[in-house]
């Protein structure tokens, strides 16, 4: 396993980090979840990225309970927060009384002290960015949180963030980024460079379709994340035809590189500077190694202009703005 540093953090981690979203917010069991994580520290994986709102509690409570059998210096821990947390709809949001309650809860199932990273889930343009940003520096003041960052935030409100609080606010961006959504390329990229953020993206395997298992054609496989009613946003818009059969074509690509689509798929991902790691999901331990593979890829010119046309027009190249995605900045 090879590691890269955070960002500007002092953080170490690994190119691969393991995934609570779908798989350990109910979908499996708990000695799964156990043989997965188990696997990702044999694996050398040290980086776990999960969210307050993942099974409204239930996957921090399950990491909770495994990963505190470990040394708390043995791994890299990322939470999140703005999702509704019940079934009041008010709770929910960025706001400082909704930052402080969340974390502390959030410790509390973690059965940690501190979380070395703490996003913000999502934007919240119905408080002012200044609340926001104040609550977050007084959780890492009182040594709740390491390092700060966001997900899915517009290029307007993250700049309005390094305006108003400096380019050091922040160590992290979650996007969604794969060769089916390159859109983080055009803008998003540039500017984390430019202020020493690293993104640690999710959907690298576009929920499993750079995988192989999704058909042009035919009906989405049983219990598949796609049958999935959970599916929702950017995840959805990968799924067509267009993606479907540019996926085919990737197939033959993969195979004459010696590698697994899927691990070419991450090496892919690897190739920009920008990337620190690549958020995998997994419900066996044997998708926890096949993904750390990528390790030992190596992407050639030659090989980078066959995925080039095998994928030919069919990846989200613009920056879009999510159907779930929060617009605006409100200011004080």
């Amino acid at each position: 396993m090879r590691y890269r540093t955070l960002g500007n953090s002092d953080l170490q981690v690994s190119e691969i980090a393991l995934g609570s979203w779908l798989t350990y917010s109910g979908g499996v069991e708990a000695d799964v979840i156990q043989a997965c994580t188990e696997a990702a520290f044999d694996a050398g994986i040290n980086f776990f990225d999960t969210a307050n709102v993942y099974g409204r509690g239930a996957a921090e409570a399950a990491w909770g309970e495994i990963l505190s059998s470990h040394p708390r210096h043995s791994y890299i821990l990322a939470t999140k927060v703005w999702g509704q947390m019940s079934d009041d709809p008010a709770d929910q949001g960025l706001s400082p009384q909704q930052i402080n309650k969340q974390i502390d809860a959030s410790l509390a199932r973690l059965k940690t002290d501190y979380v070395d990273v703490y996003y913000a889930h999502r934007f919240d343009p119905s408080v002012p960015i200044e609340d926001t940003i104040e609550a977050f520096q007084k959780v890492v003041e009182q040594g709740k949180v390491r390092y700060l960052g966001f997900s899915e935030w517009t290029i307007e409100q993250i700049q309005a963030a390094i305006d108003i609080a400096g380019p050091d606010l922040f160590a992290i961006s979650q996007p969604q980024y794969s060769m089916l959504w390159q859109a983080p390329e055009a803008e998003l990229f540039p500017l984390t460079a430019a202020n020493a953020i690293s993104n640690a993206v999710w959907s690298p395997l576009a929920q499993g379709m750079l995988t192989g298992k999704y058909k042009p054609g035919q009906p989405l496989p049983e219990g598949s994340r796609f049958a999935s009613d959970t599916m929702s946003g950017p995840s959805v818009l990968v799924y067509n035809e267009a993606n479907l059969e540019a996926v085919q074509r990737l197939v033959p690509v993969a195979k004459q590189a010696g590698m697994s689509l899927a691990t070419l798929a991450l090496a892919w991902i690897l190739r920009r500077s920008e990337v620190a790691t690549a958020i995998t999901g997994a419900s066996r331990p044997e998708q926890v190694h096949a993904n750390t593979e990528v390790s030992d890829a190596q992407l050639s010119e030659d090989l980078l202009e066959a995925v080039d046309r095998a994928l030919g027009d069919a990846p989200v190249t613009e920056p879009r703005i999510a159907a779930h995605a929060q617009t605006g900045v409100k200011h004080r």
